[in-house]
């Protein structure tokens, strides 16, 4: 990974040096304080500027002012920020823009904005997203792009109350540092990301105090994992499960539990995908990889919560030991799954992992991530996440977590309907009942595996990776689920 953003935070003084960032309303007038600092002839340089340009303020626009006469600093940046009132600032967002903008490698920002109040939090949510813009995944180029839009750089805030917000700036520190490990391990070409290799950078986590244990075949073999061990037997690569614990809370307090799909290569198997694109099925344990950036998240900012993340990694290949349309396997609960078509191989993975995290750990509940269904993609396109729920405030806290951040969700149907299309003649169930409802039967699957614990399946297809740039993703791989995560457990169930 490139980029390597540093933040330092001081108290609203004098302007001099590299880049200096002001922000103005609808007016292009800066707060009158900012106004006081630049100066009477700054402020009109702004007008005539912005007159030129055709500047008018609106939220994410710039306009560069190089060299201002009168004004100690190479290049002036203001920044807009006039936008509908109903429609709240996205700071990250903002953060992440302002940090494109900066052509230097040192700026100040002042994060005094016209009609806005600038919280410890907000501020802090500026500098995530600062960081996460200048992210790039350049680890095998031989030849580095100068031009992209990354590189060191050092940011500092100008606040008004720096020790609140160097206090808020340590956890979204942390959690800039999910984001990245979730985009570095999805980023990963698959000879290298094997089930193996990705064990073991789960167990990097125990430098943080994250508990980590690895299962092998034989042990998963031994636990009756028929379903996932099905799907990884077509792979020269074993399959592996990973299971990380962070207790932060009460001894006495149940946990709270993450479980990520991790298919580090999707074939398809012997119902093999279409060669084209089939590249991109690198990201097919982009659910995994959320699960393994918010344990280190948690850990490190010391959240006060009992948390599981699980992972099961495998590998979806043909051969001559690969599973078959037509097989039956049988899952760690005893239920039977008939294989209809082995591309549909994420929800027997999850079925057993599912199975055995509400077994052994009795949490509190369960969410699962996984770029399960094309169907999804289909349905939400790349701007939400699909949210299927046997429970209702789990998902209302869920979706109320995504608008706080912008990681969106939008809530999918779960029917006794679809549950009935994936009966089977020959088995308990079949992995696969067609196109129709593709994301709500592949979700109605995973809840015959979770039975009366509160639950929460969200399908990350559209959302995870090859998403459309935003500010603070600029990349393949967007790291999602962290940041929503995070939100969600901080706001809901730490002591």
């Amino acid at each position: 990974m490139s980029g390597n953003t540093k933040i330092d935070v001081q108290a609203h003084g004098p302007v001099e040096g590299g880049e200096y960032v002001v922000f103005v309303g609808a007016n292009l007038k800066p707060t009158p304080a900012v106004a006081k600092r630049i100066g009477t002839k700054t402020v009109d340089l702004i007008a005539k500027a912005a007159a030129l340009e055709q500047f008018k303020g609106k939220a994410r626009t710039a306009l560069v002012i190089t060299v201002p006469a009168g004004l100690a600093v190479d290049r002036l940046v203001v920044v807009g920020v006039a936008e509908d009132k109903k429609t709240p600032i996205d700071w990250a967002q903002l953060g992440g823009f302002v940090a494109g903008k900066i052509s230097g490698k040192t700026a100040t920002v002042v994060l005094d904005l016209p009609g806005a109040d600038v919280t410890p939090e907000a501020a802090a949510d500026v500098a995530l997203g600062a960081k996460l813009r200048k992210y790039s995944f350049d680890l095998y180029k031989t030849k580095k792009d100068d031009k992209a839009d990354s590189g060191a750089l050092r940011l500092t805030l100008s606040v008004a109350d720096p020790a609140a917000v160097k206090k808020a700036l340590k956890a979204a520190e942390v959690v800039a540092e999910g984001v990245v490990i979730t985009r570095d391990l999805v980023n990963e070409p698959p000879n290298v990301l094997t089930p193996e290799e990705f064990a073991s950078r789960a167990e990097a986590l125990k430098k943080v105090g994250v508990e980590v244990e690895v299962l092998d075949e034989k042990a998963m073999r031994k636990l009756g994992m028929g379903a996932l061990l099905g799907v990884a037997q077509g792979s020269a690569r074993g399959a592996r499960l990973a299971v990380m614990r962070w207790n932060g809370g009460k001894s006495s307090e149940k946990p709270i539990a993450f479980i990520g799909k991790g298919v580090v290569f999707d074939s398809g198997g012997i119902s093999i995908k279409p060669g084209a694109g089939m590249e991109d099925m690198k990201g097919d344990m982009a659910g995994a990889a959320c699960v393994v950036g918010l344990m280190h998240a948690l850990a490190s900012r010391k959240a006060k919560v009992n948390v599981i993340g699980a992972i099961g990694l495998v590998e979806n290949m043909l051969g001559g030991n690969a599973q078959r349309p037509g097989d039956i396997v049988t899952t760690m609960s005893g239920q039977t799954i008939e294989i209809i078509n082995t591309d549909a191989e994420g929800r027997l993975v999850l079925a057993d992992v599912l199975w055995y995290v509400q077994d052994r750990f009795k949490p509190k509940f369960m969410i699962d991530l996984a770029t399960l269904t094309g169907a999804i993609l289909v349905a939400l396109g790349q701007e939400f996440a699909g949210l299927f729920s046997n429970n209702e405030e789990l998902s209302e806290r869920l979706l109320a977590a995504g608008t706080a951040t912008g990681e969106r969700m939008w809530r999918m149907p779960l029917a006794p309907a679809f549950d009935k299309m994936i009966d089977s003649k020959f088995a308990d169930m079949k992995n696969s009942s067609g196109r129709n409802g593709g994301s709500s039967t592949a979700a109605s699957l995973l809840q015959r595996f979770v039975n009366d614990v509160p639950w929460a399946h969200l399908d990350i297809a559209g959302v995870a990776m090859g998403s459309p740039p935003t500010e603070i993703n600029k990349g393949w791989a967007s790291g999602w689920g962290v940041r929503v995560l995070d939100r969600f457990v901080k706001d809901h169930y730490e002591a």
